[in-house]
């Protein structure tokens, strides 16, 4: 498995809507440089930091610049509007990106299905993956069952170990079901914690191998399923006081990490 930065582990760096603006926000070829910078080989940029808000040129200097480096890029959006998803395979072909994430927004999923039935037929023929996250609206059976139903070789899972509690489901739960179908892993650890009063619980992030996630035995599950999965660090840092402290805070939960990461993928 190959392990890499997205770019919703530095959302705070790229910009949140509704707070206030980063000084100097990170942009596609500022993560580009990081994920050189740590040695790894692997960017997704998200929704959050779109290829499709790129120009044409930038995109082809943002994919000769990764190729220079040998960076493969994965490419993230939201939805499944025939359409939309057609524009991303264009982006996709011309940047050599061969791995899109999306996730489905409505809670309709036979009119999902019809919609990725639409252009699976594109996709396989440029061999590009689509990868459907678990985003917390559907649970993970539900989307295994879609999985099963479309059976297309360029149609997988973007497994994110922290969105399904949306769902009223846990990451164990989550992994078990949907690992078969994982084409990538969105890995994001977390802590729970009871609130002062005592009478409820939060959910938040942690630096990966900080928090609850057993991240060995996770890696174990998704590599046996037997096909070729990527893995995406991903963060949630909670707001610190002001941005400049919780940019700060990001980048250390960064670091620390890749610290704790690198050696089970070096090793592994």
């Amino acid at each position: 498995m190959k392990l890499g930065i997205g770019s919703y582990a530095l959302a705070w760096s790229v910009g949140v809507s509704g707070y206030e603006a980063p000084a100097g926000p990170l942009s596609a070829f500022d993560l580009l440089s990081l994920v050189r910078e740590y040695g790894l080989k692997l960017v997704q940029y998200a929704d959050n930091l779109p290829l499709i808000g790129l120009t044409r040129e930038e995109r082809a200097q943002l994919a000769r610049q990764a190729s220079e480096s040998g960076i493969e890029i994965e490419a993230g959006t939201r939805g499944t509007d025939p359409e939309h998803l057609l524009e991303y395979l264009s982006i996709c072909r011309e940047m050599n990106v061969k791995l899109l994430r999306t996730l489905i927004t409505a809670s309709d999923l036979e009119q999902a299905r019809m919609e990725l039935e639409q252009v699976l037929p594109d996709f396989e023929k440029h061999g590009v993956i689509l990868g459907i996250e678990n985003h917390g609206l559907h649970t993970a059976k539900q989307l295994s069952d879609l999985l099963n139903r479309i059976q297309s070789p360029c149609l997988g899972c973007v497994l994110d170990t922290v969105n399904s509690f949306g769902a009223l489901e846990g990451p164990e739960q989550v992994v078990n079901v949907l690992a078969p179908h994982t084409v990538n892993l969105h890995l994001k650890d977390f802590v729970i914690r009871r609130v002062d009063h005592q009478m409820g619980y939060v959910i938040t992030g942690a630096p990966a191998g900080a928090g609850r996630l057993n991240i060995p035995d996770l890696l174990d599950k998704v590599a046996a399923n037997g096909r070729r999965v990527t893995v995406v660090l991903e963060l949630w840092p909670p707001f610190e006081e002001s941005m400049e402290r919780t940019v700060r805070i990001e980048r250390l939960w960064l670091e620390e990490s890749l610290r704790y990461l690198m050696p089970l993928f070096q090793h592994g």
